[in-house]
């Protein structure tokens, strides 16, 4: 049993019980250099004794190796980070690595992360779920260490982020192929380039398959929490939906989370999906496959294994060192709830 130490044994402590110095108790805790197998041994039991526990962050500087890094994003609550941070975690716990959760704020999250990044201690940074900007590409890189971005662009630096217009489009044609041509669309109030890139993609497959684009088929709820993609607001936007566009067939929503709360809207209307209602969501959370909700898949929890994965060749400095960047395609996945022909008109 080790003694009742007022304070954390250190390295000191465990050198003054060995007999030995500073230096030879670094060697046999990092395993390097040479040392005797009878002081070697000496120094493991007298860690045994003390409970002594390294410091993580002398150990990673004694080694040149990396610890920590810190992943930011907006809120690790919605599923859609959730199943980024499983990517990343699913690649950290292997590498010898922690890192640090940075929750970022909706209502300003750059903000939120200039004030994180000057608090320090980390050697490197997965970002997710902000939008680039000039002076948000300058704080990123006055960081010592390297970084990956997630969801957004970022010309001088490390990118995945995804086709959103092209990911609308894919999802309004199906409801289109499906035979639907009054459409009704679900999204966030708030103003933000994957909004207006989802709305783009909707409106255009509109227009190509010759139907006319209307404002009132596009709907938003009230509540602010996740920036509006959440169950409340698509339950919101979707009775808005139904108010201004009884002849509506089939809605897009923006999230699975927005198309969850709007199939209970319509439920509560009496109204089926799919038989009175086709719908589609994005992100392909895991709750969709086990509710039959059709939605674009962006393989989050893939993005994040090969985000970490990249930002750990930077940190080891393995890779070419050029600019990574990534341009992913999501793609349609097709479940029970759009699949349905277009309801009959009394």
């Amino acid at each position: 049993m080790p003694p009742p130490f007022q304070q954390k044994p250190t390295i000191h402590d465990v050198a003054n019980r060995a007999g030995v110095s500073t230096a030879t108790v670094s060697r046999v805790v990092n395993e390097t250099g040479q040392t005797a197998d009878d002081t070697r041994e000496r120094v493991a039991e007298v860690i045994d004794e003390l409970g002594y526990r390294p410091s993580r962050t002398a150990k990673s500087l004694s080694q040149g190796t990396t610890r920590t890094i810190a992943v930011a994003v907006p809120t690790f609550t919605t599923p859609f980070h959730n199943e980024l941070l499983k990517g990343i975690r699913s690649r950290l716990k292997d590498a010898d690595t922690d890192f640090l959760l940075c929750d970022l704020e909706w209502e300003n999250p750059e903000a939120s992360l200039v004030d994180f990044l000057d608090r320090g201690a980390m050697d490197g940074l997965l970002a997710a779920g902000l939008p680039m900007t000039e002076s948000l590409g300058w704080e990123l890189q006055k960081l010592a260490g390297p970084t990956v971005l997630i969801g957004s662009r970022w010309a001088d630096g490390d990118s995945f982020y995804w086709d959103e217009t092209t990911g609308a489009r894919m999802a309004t044609e199906h409801l289109i192929d499906q035979g639907h041509s009054q459409i009704g669309m679900i999204t966030t109030h708030r103003d933000s380039p994957i909004r207006n890139a989802r709305i783009q993609g909707y409106e255009e497959a509109l227009r190509d398959a010759g139907v006319a684009p209307r404002p009132d088929r596009i709907a938003t709820g009230r509540t602010d929490k996740h920036a509006g993609f959440s169950e409340e607001s698509g339950y919101e936007a979707m009775e808005a939906l139904l108010r201004a566009g009884p002849d509506v067939t089939a809605v897009f929503a923006s999230s699975d989370v927005q198309a969850i709360g709007a199939w209970q809207a319509l439920r509560h209307e009496g109204r089926s999906v799919p038989d009175d209602m086709a719908l589609i969501g994005y992100d392909d959370i895991k709750i969709s496959r086990f509710i039959g909700l059709s939605s674009i898949a962006q393989n989050m929890h893939d993005i994040g294994e090969r985000a970490t994965d990249l930002l750990l060749r930077r940190l080891r400095r393995t890779d070419s060192g050029e600019v990574f960047s990534e341009l992913v395609t999501p793609e349609l996945v097709v479940r029970t709830s759009s699949e349905a022909p277009v309801p009959a008109k009394a």
